[in-house]
């Protein structure tokens, strides 16, 4: 069965839903404002130059997730999916994973963004498998950092890696979009990478590797998807 991946942040959504979850966290005064921002927005232009420390910033991330009650989190949680995550659903987004599925493949949302965040963006959209950051869990609170390999990278092929083992499934025939020159060591591995709304630098290389590159600003309901006809890349994992 092929796999249909999908990064979720300024791929699905027009926006990125871990600097957004942190930036509702200061709309909602659960952290101080003036240091948590700059912070915020500092971590968030790393990511995009390419410079991000991942471990610095899910020591940053994840500590608002140890310091408050769990259904404090959760209420926040629901409050931010609402009125800030739905409204960034891209409108072609769900037609493209209900082609995928109606192809008989199996839809996978791959994020760097924690799972506390992305678990209802998945749901919504109506993806049953989600590959992401996992907060650590200790007795049933967060302890404030990740459980495992960070999702983000290398190790988003890592993580796949490990998914496909537990459930018998290959990169074979397999599927990836993404904004994100974070993630060509995933888009070099599938067998139809896609760069989507994608990031100066992923444009750059998916112009020299041409691969087919989806623009929100350009689709219609009734065009084909950029990967229409195109021959597959050869699989480098999971064979």
């Amino acid at each position: 069965m092929a796999l249909a991946l999908f990064d979720l942040d300024n791929t699905l959504l027009a926006g990125d839903s871990d600097y957004a979850w942190g930036q509702f966290l200061i709309a909602v005064g659960a952290v101080e404002r003036a240091h948590y921002e700059h912070a915020n927005t500092a971590f968030y232009e790393a990511y995009k130059a390419g410079t991000l420390d991942i471990q610095a910033f899910l020591a940053f991330a994840l500590e608002p997730l140890r310091r408050w009650p769990r259904p404090t989190l959760l209420a926040w949680r629901a409050q931010f999916v609402a009125q800030c995550v739905q409204p960034m659903i891209k409108p072609w987004a769900p037609a493209l994973i209900a082609h995928h599925r109606a192809q008989g493949a199996t839809p996978a949302i791959v994020t760097a963004t924690n799972s506390f965040v992305t678990a209802p963006i998945a749901e919504i959209l109506g993806i049953p498998h989600l590959i992401a950051t996992e907060p650590e869990e200790q007795d049933g609170a967060f302890t404030g950092r990740p459980a495992g390999i960070p999702c983000f990278r290398e190790g988003k092929v890592v993580r796949v890696q490990s998914w496909m083992t537990e459930h018998g499934l290959s990169l074979a025939g397999s599927y990836f979009y993404s904004d994100s020159h974070n993630d060509l060591p995933l888009l070099e591995a599938v067998s139809y990478p896609t760069a989507v709304d994608p990031d100066p630098v992923l444009l750059a290389a998916a112009q020299a590797r041409d691969w087919p590159v989806l623009r929100s600003t350009d689709w219609r309901p009734a065009q084909a998807w950029p990967w229409a006809e195109r021959p597959p890349r050869r699989e480098r994992l999971g064979q």
